[in-house]
């Protein structure tokens, strides 16, 4: 690797000092936004393209975006597989319709890939459509596939020259820049400082992504690219009439309450905490950062004005952290009619940060609960925030089950302001047994009880407050790059059952194994199955109580949970 790479500045220091307006010009840029899971409708813009998009036309390049996600096929073939979300186009299909953009906005000079950690079949395929039509093209991935492998991921996608870790504003900027440099020396980028030599048999770059030195001057994510496709349909609007929560969403949140027009935007990057099942690498890892109430302001007012939105939601994974920033958004959102929501912890579902937060027009908190049982809340590393206050555990008896306290002050803090919380869960989580696993079912009954208190069974409030608690569960999923892929009993059972190996510093060998593997973590409700069709339990619950417990899951059935034994 070049030596220049230890002393490189920060990106957003480099972009100051090296590029000015129309330095871009001339440089055509495509974003190609990959296929997400097909069951559930496609109802957030992709936010990583439109804000580097945003940022390239602030430098005068031409960018486009191709939506493969949001833009879904309607026909008897979805008919057939029940797809009523539309189903993804085929190969072929795929490749007349990156042939029809590029024809449209002319041959890219550079293309980038956004997906995360589960679109590494797709971007496979794609690279190679990509490779056919643009064969003169810089193709480079960004988000979180890119950034949990890196110079790995060139064993599996070797059309690629380069990849983008973390955080991309900035150095997409960089790249643009370093193509636009070589137009002078007949195609030669080695100069540059993210050049880091030859692999398997070609040029490779990594650009090593920061934060951008100020959130708030970054432009607002460039939704227009998306108001008309290839064949001329407008992603956009599909996108603003999808809510972006509640039942009709089906993406494991649900709500009382109904949206007619609704967009996202990410208030804050980052994460400041450290839970065992999530990977934080594409934004910011635990370098928490935030926009501005004046920046969310002016973004709203865009939305509202442009967009039409009655709903905005921001989609964070802790949108509450600062207290502070919550207390001042009544006065920040005053005057702007629309209604919103966001995800936070249930540790900080507290009154001091959600009545300001009502006030200003929130009425949805999703909450990430995954378990209701402390003993495996603190195996996720959730237990120090969740179970424990001020150093003590607090834990309440309900029935024959004990519940964190914090869980449930959270939810009926929430329901007192008139926010609707939705937690999502989590089971199989490695070490979780059958009278855990319940603890969590017990937990969302109770939710289900303090929702329809006082509505008389069978009336439509009764049965709409009972459907609006979340009922559905993911199956825990090592994802490379948590706590829980290094755990050594998930570790023991990813080399058993795919050979996955590891180097002598714990991380995993970037083969044919460990791409096979990945290439299975295309949905997170599913029960993953090892290369001989094992099916795959990282809890301590026997295999048939586990496949059993996951059907009733499947089958709304939570309630049959209860009544298992081990």
């Amino acid at each position: 690797m070049a030596t220049t790479l230890n002393k490189r500045p920060h990106p957003s220091t480099l972009v100051h000092d090296m590029l000015g307006y129309g330095s871009l010009k001339g440089v055509k840029v495509c974003f190609v936004n990959m296929p997400l899971r097909e069951t559930a409708k496609p109802n957030t813009p992709p936010q990583g393209p439109g804000l580097m998009a945003a940022r390239l036309e602030q430098y005068g390049a031409d960018v486009s975006i191709i939506d493969l996600n949001g833009d879904r096929i309607h026909d008897a073939l979805s008919f057939k597989k029940g797809l009523v979300n539309g189903r993804h186009r085929t190969v072929l299909e795929t490749y007349r319709y990156l042939s029809a953009s590029f024809n449209l906005h002319g041959e890219p000079h550079l293309i980038g890939f956004s997906g995360k950690i589960t679109t590494l079949r797709w971007q496979k395929r794609i690279a190679k459509i990509c490779r056919r039509l643009a064969p003169k093209s810089f193709i480079i991935s960004g988000g979180g596939l890119s950034t949990e492998f890196k110079d790995g991921i060139f064993n599996w996608i070797p059309e690629l020259d380069a990849v983008g870790h973390s955080e991309g504003d900035d150095i997409i900027l960089l790249c643009a820049h370093d193509i636009k440099r070589s137009w002078e020396r007949r195609g030669d980028m080695t100069d540059s400082l993210y050049y880091m030599g030859e692999m398997l048999g070609r040029k490779r770059w990594i650009y090593h992504g920061d934060r951008p030195h100020d959130l708030d001057a970054l432009p607002f994510a460039a939704l227009h690219l998306l108001e008309k496709s290839p064949y001329g349909k407008n992603i956009l609007e599909e996108y603003i009439k999808t809510p972006v929560w509640g039942m009709a969403a089906n993406n494991s949140s649900a709500a009382p309450f109904e949206m007619q027009r609704s967009l996202t935007t990410v208030s804050s990057r980052g994460c400041p905490h450290a839970c065992g099942f999530c990977y934080r690498g594409a934004q910011g890892e635990r370098n928490w950062g935030i926009r501005s109430p004046s920046n969310l302001r002016a973004e709203a007012e865009m939305m509202i004005a442009k967009y039409g939105v009655d709903f905005i939601g921001f989609p964070d994974d802790n949108f509450a952290v600062s207290v502070k920033r919550c207390q001042a958004l009544p006065a920040a959102f005053e005057g702007l009619k629309f209604r919103w929501g966001t995800h936070t912890r249930l540790d900080e579902c507290t009154m001091d940060r959600l009545e300001p937060m009502a006030k200003s027009g929130c009425i949805y908190i999703g909450v990430g609960a995954e378990s209701a049982d402390k003993k495996t809340l603190y195996r996720m590393v959730k237990g120090g925030h969740i179970v424990r206050k001020n150093g003590q555990e607090r834990m309440t008896k309900v029935g024959d089950f004990e519940f964190p306290t914090t869980m449930m002050e959270g939810i009926a803090n929430c329901r007192t302001l008139g926010i609707h919380t939705n937690a999502t869960w989590i089971m199989a989580y490695p070490g979780e047994a059958l009278r855990e696993l319940q603890t969590s079912v017990a937990f969302i009954k109770w939710q289900e009880e303090l929702y329809t208190q006082g509505l008389t069974p069978g009336t439509p409030e009764y049965a709409t407050a009972k459907a609006s608690v979340n009922r559905r569960m993911f199956v825990a999923t090592a994802y490379p790059g948590t706590n829980m892929f290094k755990d050594p009993s998930v570790r023991a059972l990813l080399t058993k059952n795919f050979g996955i190996s590891y180097h002598p510093n714990g991380d995993p060998v970037c083969d044919e194994a460990l791409e096979k593997y990945v290439e299975e973590l295309d949905d997170a409700t599913k029960v993953l199955h090892g290369t001989d069709g094992t099916p795959i339990n990282f809890s301590d619950m026997p295999m048939d109580v586990f496949l059993e417990a996951r059907h009733y899951a499947d089958t709304n059935q939570i309630e049959k949970i209860l009544d298992m034994k081990s």
